[in-house]
């Protein structure tokens, strides 16, 4: 059975306030986490695999790479059409990349705050996912 909100709500509480505590160490802790974001890394595609990115945990996107048939119809006489889809299919790609960068910093975030649940944090990351 799930505990009453009240109980919850007095238990993060409790963590906040051990949080403000330590706001020095905090800091800290979050340049670290920004730093650990950096070098971790996601990748998504799109088009069965026909385009994939890759993002990090700074919401950088490190990579995009088209797969050979899509190349090689570029390459030849590609009509509007096939301009178009390859231009959603590399913003899908990137956008579901992004989305998934978002994810990782949410998770990262909590783990870091040690379980904190504070109101709104998935939202700041997950804005327009």
């Amino acid at each position: 059975m799930d505990e009453p909100n009240i109980f919850k709500a007095l238990k993060d509480a409790s963590k906040l306030k051990d949080l403000l505590r330590g706001t020095g160490a905090m800091q800290q802790k979050l340049e670290q986490l920004k730093e650990e974001l950096g070098r971790k890394t996601v990748e998504a595609e799109s088009g069965a695999g026909a385009v994939r990115a890759m993002a990090n945990g700074r919401m950088e996107i490190l990579r995009v790479q088209l797969d050979q048939p899509l190349i090689a119809s570029l390459a030849g006489e590609g009509t509007d059409q096939d301009q178009d889809m390859i231009e959603e299919l590399i913003a899908g790609a990137v956008n579901a990349a992004l989305n998934k960068a978002r994810q990782m910093i949410g998770q990262e975030l909590r783990r870091s705050l040690g379980g904190l649940d504070i109101p709104g944090l998935g939202d700041l990351f997950n804005a327009g996912a």
